[in-house]
C-alpha cells in the first residue's frame, strides 16, 4: 500500500521547522550545529521521497550519498571551528563573537 505524497510533505515541514527553531532560537554554537545538522536530513528525506514519488530512487540514493559526503565536511569544520572558539573565549555562546577580530 503507497503512502500518500501529502504524508511526506507533513512530516517534511515538521522536520524543517525543528531544525529551523533550533538554528534560530539559541545562542549556542553547538545547539545551531546540531539544527544544521537537522535541516540537512529533512533535506535528505524530502530528495528521497520524491524520487520514490517519480519512480527514480536510484537518482534520489545517489544524489542523497553525494548530500551526505558534503554534510559530514560541513559538519567536521564547523565542529572545528566551535571547538577553537571554545577554546579561546572559554564559552559557546554566539553573543561572544563580537570579540573575534578579521
Amino acid at each position: 500500500m503507497p503512502v500518500p505524497i501529502w504524508l511526506y510533505i507533513t512530516f517534511f515541514v515538521l522536520i524543517v521547522i525543528d531544525g529551523l527553531y533550533c538554528v534560530l532560537a539559541t545562542y549556542n554554537l553547538l545547539r545551531i550545529l546540531i539544527g544544521l545538522e537537522i535541516l540537512i536530513k529533512a533535506v535528505s528525506f524530502f530528495i528521497i521521497a520524491c524520487g520514490a514519488a517519480a519512480g527514480r530512487l536510484a537518482l534520489a540514493q545517489s544524489i542523497v550519498i553525494t548530500v551526505i559526503v558534503i554534510e559530514v565536511v560541513v559538519v567536521v569544520i564547523g565542529a572545528g571551528a566551535i571547538l577553537g572558539f571554545f577554546r579561546r573565549y572559554d564559552s559557546m555562546s554566539v553573543r561572544n563573537t563580537r570579540e573575534m577580530k578579521g
